[in-house]
Parts: C-alpha cells; structure tokens; sequence
C-alpha cells in the first residue's frame, strides 16, 4: 500500500514476479500471496491469470500514506510512529500563520521506517479543526482526521531545507540536539481557505530521504 500510494509502482503497472517481490519485502511467496490477495479485495490491483498483477487506481492508500515523502535510502519503508506527546495551548509566537483558532494541539512523534529510526516531527493542528484524543491515535494523522474529527485533508505544500535538531528529540533518534538534519515545513489544507495544520520534521539524512515523484 506504502508503494502504491507514493507512486513507486504506478496506476496501470504490473508488479514484479511475485518471487521478486517476495525477496523485495522478504517474506515467502506464500505470505506475499495472500498479501496480494488482500490489496485486490481492496480494490488496488487487478490479477489478472497467466499475466500477472496489475495496480489499480484506489483511494484506500493514498489517504493513508501518499503524503509521507520520506523513504528508506532503498525506497519504501512502512511507516510507524511513537507519540511522544500530545498538548493543547495556545499557539506560539514563532509559529507561522495557520488556522482560525489562536490554540492548536501539538503532537510530537518518533518517525520509523521498517523499523528504523529516521525522524522526529512536531504537528500543530489548528484548534476550530478539533481537538486530538492522544488515545485514539493511529500511525497516519490523516486517517485519524477523517475517522475522528470529520475533515480530511486535500492537499499540502512542502519546504525542505536543513536545520538544527531539537532539544526535545529523544536519545533514540540519531542526531544529537543542536545538530544539522534534513528539515520539512508543511502547510496542509482541508475543505476550508485557511491550512488547519503546520508541521515540521527533521530527519536523519544518513537513514532517510525526501522523495517527490510526479505522476
């Protein structure tokens, strides 16, 4: 699903041999198998007998995970998350313009791919878009926004550069506070003029990277 939603294979591609595939995510063809199973019942590939399997156009992952550009140095990565914590106040003054509200939830989170560290991120969602239950979480906040508070967001605008660490990163994320690591601001819109969130992460350069593919 991770794949498919950030366009690695594309609507209309057929997969590699599923023996291929197995070694890719290393797992036996037989697990593979029902995996692929499951994405057709969800609407993502087409098997097609003698021929093989073929993706589809399909809203399951790309409302979960097309927005998240990091990747292994390999490609993919199945994105997870530790909350490190959850606060609702009032909105700082160094934050940038957003929202309608003068008070946001803010989310800190450990970042993984496949299990590996690669980043630390601090979401503030705009407080007239609702308030974040820190135990209904789940790994992708966009799910959690549509499921839960009603909205889901439509489009978002990146800027990527370098910055120093945070001090509040955990010992667990490579780079120490204060050192230079890659850097994402975003600005995220759902059905209404203003963004209802702005995040920011810095990730390990030696761990991850920001990808963007047009389709």
């Amino acid at each position: 699903m991770r794949d498919i939603a950030s366009g690695r294979y594309v609507v209309g591609e057929r997969l590699p041999p599923e023996r291929e595939l197995a070694k890719t995510y290393s797992t036996t063809v037989r697990t593979l198998r029902k995996s692929l199973s499951e994405l057709e019942n969800k609407g993502m590939l087409e098997r097609i007998q003698g021929s093989g399997n073929y993706v589809r156009d399909n809203t399951n992952a790309r409302s979960v995970y097309s927005m998240f550009r990091l990747e292994l140095p390999g490609g993919g990565g199945l994105p997870t998350a530790d909350v490190l914590g959850v606060d609702y106040m009032a909105k700082p003054d160094d934050l940038p313009r957003f929202g309608t509200s003068d008070h946001a939830s803010r989310i800190r989170r450990l970042r993984y791919l496949d299990q590996t560290v690669i980043a630390v991120e601090e979401i503030w969602l705009d407080g007239d878009s609702g308030r974040v239950d820190p135990a209904a979480l789940s790994d992708s906040l966009y799910f959690y926004y549509q499921n839960k508070l009603g909205f889901w967001v439509s489009h978002a605008e990146d800027s990527v550069w370098a910055a120093p660490v945070p001090d509040w990163a955990p010992d667990a994320f490579g780079p120490n506070a204060g050192d230079t690591a890659g850097y994402i601001e975003r600005f995220s819109w759902a059905q209404v003029p203003e963004p209802v969130e702005f995040s920011r992460t810095w990730f390990d350069t030696n761990a991850a990277r920001y990808v963007q593919r047009m389709k």
